[in-house]
């Protein structure tokens, strides 16, 4: 545990500094505020024995400044008993405690050991909650993805990269920000680089930085990405699109751990794990020769498919109330709620875009809500319309077939009535069927439309 000992009277700093190192802590020492944030910035501090009085700058500023750095961290402030009151104003500013002068040895040591313990649970908390963070924004209900949480679960703590596999908007992202957040890299950064959507000719540069006057362009030095995400992890999304020659330099970095800039003689070293995602068939673009061998076998260690959202519909409701109570509250409407038939809806849809159209539908919805209650009208036509390809598997035990074709006519009527904004006229048209006989149809399904 390291202890920063801010005061400018020398011999209370031999003294408690002394003391401190007698106790097994080390120590640090600072004569000045300024002195003070410095060696606060460039060094792990745990506990701040901090003195109000300082000639540079007002040591209520520097507890101020210091809670802001890092909230986590335990600030002792040392006072006269005259200023006990402005010690009781600096623990309402966040000080942990206070410590009059004079003061008795056993009490400072005691003091210091409690700040520690608190400073110790509250980083162990702030973890936690990074842990936990990933998960907290992964909303699943079926055993489909539940398996695939269980092994993000397994594969967080491990160094080993994983490519995650899937169609577009199934949660690739989310899922590998989860695993950042599990891992013991949870403190470091997560980067995320999009390769699809970077010019080829400066995807290099992006990942591994350049010197100055590397190339056209090139009017300063700049670190790579590769670089910032040292000690952390690097999402690569869409890595079926890296070209061939850039792909040999990923090779060397999961290899080597190293790198030379573009335009630089000399290695970056760095400890990066890789989290790589694709929408593509690799094993495909290997065979065709657009993908190295020996960097798809580096990159899939470990692999996880996210199933689309239409084999996992058991996730659809869940997803549908998390989109709604978020968008609800940022659009100012908390009172917003979903109507059985709209669910049902959401439920029956295929939903090729996956989550991330789920989650544009129900944004739409609830801005262009007016009341309180979200129905199909608010819904795009397509997700009212009927699907195509082949009919859904029958259910083992069957089905009522006039029932049936009865809500595939209904789902036709109130698809064709949305697109033409309720007009049964113009509706019957797309239908192909007189208003009369659509009028007739709606009576008999028993639906409720405005007639134009």
């Amino acid at each position: 545990m390291r202890i920063l000992i801010v005061d400018d009277e020398p011999v209370l700093q031999d003294v408690l500094s002394t003391l401190l190192r007698r106790e097994g802590f080390e120590v640090i020492q600072a004569l000045t505020a300024a002195d003070a944030l410095r060696l606060a910035e460039e060094q792990e501090v745990d506990l701040v024995l901090l003195d109000l009085m300082l000639p540079d700058r007002p040591g209520m500023e520097v507890l101020k400044e210091l809670k802001h750095r890092d909230p986590e961290i335990a600030v002792v402030v040392i006072t006269a008993y005259s200023s006990v009151e402005t010690a009781i104003t600096a623990m309402r500013e966040g000080a942990f405690h206070y410590i009059p002068k004079p003061f008795k040895n056993q009490e400072v040591i005691l003091t210091v050991r409690k700040g520690l313990e608190q400073h110790r649970l509250r980083t162990e908390n702030r973890a936690l909650r990074q842990r936990l963070a990933g998960l907290d924004n992964l909303v699943w209900r079926s055993a489909a993805m539940e398996r695939v949480i269980e092994l993000v679960r397994r594969a967080s703590p491990s160094r080993s990269n994983i490519l995650l596999t899937g169609e577009s908007g199934t949660g690739k992202e989310l899922l590998a920000r989860a695993t950042h957040h599990l891992s013991s890299r949870a403190e470091g950064p997560f980067v995320i680089v999009n390769t699809g959507s970077v010019p080829s000719e400066l995807l290099e540069s992006t990942l591994f930085g350049h010197m100055r006057g590397a190339f056209t362009g090139a009017v300063a030095t700049r670190r790579g990405l590769f670089e910032v995400a040292d000690g952390g992890t690097i999402f690569l999304d869409e890595i079926g699109t890296v070209p061939l020659a850039t792909q040999a330099k990923l090779l060397r970095v999961i290899q080597e751990r190293e790198f030379i800039p573009v335009g630089g003689e000399h290695t970056v070293k760095v400890d990066v794990r890789i989290i790589a995602a694709t929408n593509a068939e690799l094993p495909r673009m290997v065979a065709e020769g657009t993908f190295r061998e020996d960097l798809y076998y580096r990159l899939n260690v470990i692999t996880i498919e996210l199933p689309p959202l239409r084999q996992r519909r058991e996730d659809v409701p869940a997803l549908t109330n998390h989109f709604l109570r978020r968008f609800a509250t940022e659009n100012n409407k908390p009172h917003i709620t979903l109507t059985p038939r709209a669910l049902d809806v959401l439920v029956a849809y295929h939903w090729p875009g996956n989550v991330r159209q789920l989650e544009n539908v129900i944004e739409r919805a609830v801005v262009l809500c007016q009341e309180e209650t979200i129905d199909i009208d608010l819904f795009p036509g397509e997700i009212l319309a009927p699907q195509s390809g082949p009919l859904q598997r029958l259910p083992e035990d069957g089905l009522d077939l006039r029932e049936a074709v009865n809500d595939y006519t209904r789902a036709l009527i109130e698809a064709s009535l949305a697109r033409c904004g309720g007009v049964q006229r113009r509706a019957a048209q797309m239908l192909r069927v007189s208003p009369s006989t659509l009028n007739e149809m709606i009576r008999r399904l028993g639906m409720t439309v405005t007639e134009d």
